[in-house]
């Protein structure tokens, strides 16, 4: 990485000698990292992981998950999951995985709390509205990277490593991370969302802990916080002092079997989802709308249309709406004044 050193004195000095005193050999070091596109001077007092980290903690689509579905479109009740509180269990569980394996941390944190940012309103139904509106291939996981790499910043962009940009559009998917740090997110996304999905689900009346098979419940536990243990000791088992991040097999196996359930009893649950059809045409009216005046977007995306085709950018404004924000506009746009309760 072309860059200036750091002092022999510098926190930040002192920080890359703990990195090589006590990180496992198969960790990625943040003095290998193969930098930034756009080269800047050193941080004395962080490395360049923890300088991602806060870049990202910082943003603005960071903020925005807040107001953004987990799975539950506006559910009643303040306990439920949203992108933010999911995005913070999966750092929770990804940097215990981490500092067990004498991994970086640093590394981890940052593309852990990045992985979501360029995840839709109105969680997985909004992606699948996008797919329709705009491209088969939007997928969440490339728009965090376009989120980091062009949209935050006023169109500047976060100008991240080359590691956790890595980590980040391959924490889902067939693809692997080029880091090991980066498989943790993978796996440490899968642990938290099958977890809390179903404490949502119990939540929200559509399961009840009995409902998950009782052969599973042997294997994995039978509560969120005993399911996490046995996945997350099953990671750490299975990886330390290994060049590859992987769980026992009868692990993996019970943990699989596990999402299948949800998928059949939760994600594909009519009374669960039976509203998403509503905020799917939410979006792809919307996606009309704009594309026909994109004019009314803000200016980011509509400066963007000078370089880039119009429903690039459309999509780029609606996949960082929050749920909120998209309903809002919906609202303003087609529903009449005097309906919204407006004189």
């Amino acid at each position: 990485m072309n860059q200036t050193p750091l002092p022999d004195d510098s926190v930040g000095a002192w920080l890359l000698e703990r990195e090589n005193a006590l990180l496992s050999p198969y960790a990625f070091r943040t003095a290998d990292t193969r930098g930034r596109e756009h080269p800047c001077t050193p941080c004395t007092n962080r490395t360049e992981f923890q300088r991602d980290r806060d870049r990202i903690i910082h943003s603005q689509a960071f903020r925005r998950l807040m107001n953004k579905t987990q799975v539950f479109l506006a559910p009643v009740g303040d306990h439920y999951r949203t992108r933010l509180t999911h995005t913070l269990e999966v750092t929770q569980i990804a940097r215990t995985i981490a500092r067990a394996l004498r991994l970086n941390e640093d590394l981890t944190e940052a593309a852990a709390l990045g992985h979501d940012l360029g995840h839709t309103p109105f969680g997985h139904a909004g992606e699948e509205a996008l797919r329709r509106c705009y491209s088969p291939d939007f997928a969440h996981y490339k728009q965090s990277l376009r989120v980091v790499d062009k949209l935050e910043k006023n169109g500047e962009g976060l100008n991240l490593t080359f590691e956790v940009r890595d980590a980040i559009v391959n924490h889902t998917g067939a693809s692997m991370a080029s880091t090991l740090e980066g498989v943790i997110v993978k796996f440490a996304d899968r642990i938290a969302y099958i977890n809390h999905d179903i404490d949502d689900a119990c939540r929200a009346g559509i399961l009840s802990p009995a409902d998950i098979p009782e052969s599973l419940r042997k294997v994995l536990g039978e509560t969120h916080s005993a399911r996490i243990n046995t996945m997350v000791t099953s990671v750490i088992r299975c990886s330390t002092d290994c060049p590859q991040i992987s769980m026992d097999p009868e692990i993996q196996a019970a943990t699989d079997e596990l999402r299948a359930f949800l998928f059949e009893r939760v994600y594909l649950n009519p009374v669960a989802k039976g509203e998403e059809n509503k905020a799917k045409e939410l979006l792809i009216r919307l996606f009309a709308h704009f594309t026909a005046h994109p004019e009314q977007m803000p200016e980011l995306y509509y400066r963007n249309t000078r370089e880039e085709p119009v429903e690039r950018c459309v999509c780029d404004f609606l996949a960082g709406m929050t749920d909120r924000y998209a309903i809002e506009t919906y609202r303003e746009l087609f529903v009449p004044e005097v309906w919204r309760g407006k004189c």
